[in-house]
């Protein structure tokens, strides 16, 4: 038996202000650093030794990371992935939620943020907050930097990503990811055998551990969440 540990990065900044972040590497709020704080608290009571880390490149689930390591009082290195990181929502970067669904209508935001494979407008390369222009992605091979994703692009880069460096750990080892919403959505999809219609109606509270027991052969035992005052419905349990 293995734990794989999936923990969606804390309230971010943007999260606060209800914007598309995708790529834009903004950080927590308050609120997300103790959403993180709880997160650690709670898999330390569980008393399982992760034996690897993986998250993203941006700041919210690194930091997210790092916050619930000095929780379990384990200084492990990890490993940053930009194959982790969110999904790229194009030209709605940025742009409010609420204004967005008041100016095209609830439905229209609905598939451009949940639709397997409908993507946003490209975003212009020379926005601020193109990948091409933030720092943090200066190691990343421009071939790689989108401009938008659909849901599936995501599910693609994740994916291929955790199947050629953890999947064969985690026959042995436990294995904790911090990531975001869709990159978490992404490997519940494959995890969970969820078609693209399923996968539409997930939902990825913040900071709450989602732990999956697992056999040698991948047969999922038990899947919870550890805050059950913020879980979500699974679909399959």
């Amino acid at each position: 038996m293995s734990f794989l540990i999936l923990v969606r990065h804390g309230q971010s900044k943007w999260n606060l202000e209800k914007k598309f972040t995708g790529w834009v590497d903004v950080d927590l709020t308050k609120k997300g650093i103790m959403e993180a704080k709880k997160a650690g608290t709670l898999l330390a009571n569980e008393k399982i030794n992760i034996d690897f880390y993986y998250t993203s490149l941006q700041l919210r689930a690194i930091n997210t990371l790092k916050i619930i390591q000095e929780e379990l009082g384990d200084q492990k290195k990890f490993v940053e992935a930009w194959q982790f990181n969110e999904r790229h929502y194009g030209a709605l970067t940025g742009l409010d939620k609420i204004e967005m669904s008041k100016k095209i209508g609830d439905k229209k935001v609905h598939e451009l943020r949940r639709s397997w494979d409908i993507k946003p407008e490209p975003l212009k390369k020379e926005s601020p907050y193109h990948p091409i222009n933030i720092n943090t992605y200066d190691q990343v091979p421009k071939k790689f930097l989108p401009d938008t994703e659909s849901l599936k692009d995501t599910y693609d880069r994740v994916i291929k990503f955790f199947e050629e460096n953890i999947k064969e750990k985690l026959r042995i080892n436990n294995i904790l990811i911090s990531a975001h919403g869709n990159s978490i959505r992404a490997l519940c999809k494959n995890l969970f055998n969820l078609n693209a219609n399923q996968i539409s109606y997930l939902e990825i509270p913040t900071g709450n551990p989602l732990i999956i027991e697992l056999k040698e052969n991948f047969k999922i035992v038990k899947c919870e969440y550890l805050d059950k005052d913020r879980a979500r419905d699974l679909l399959i349990f």
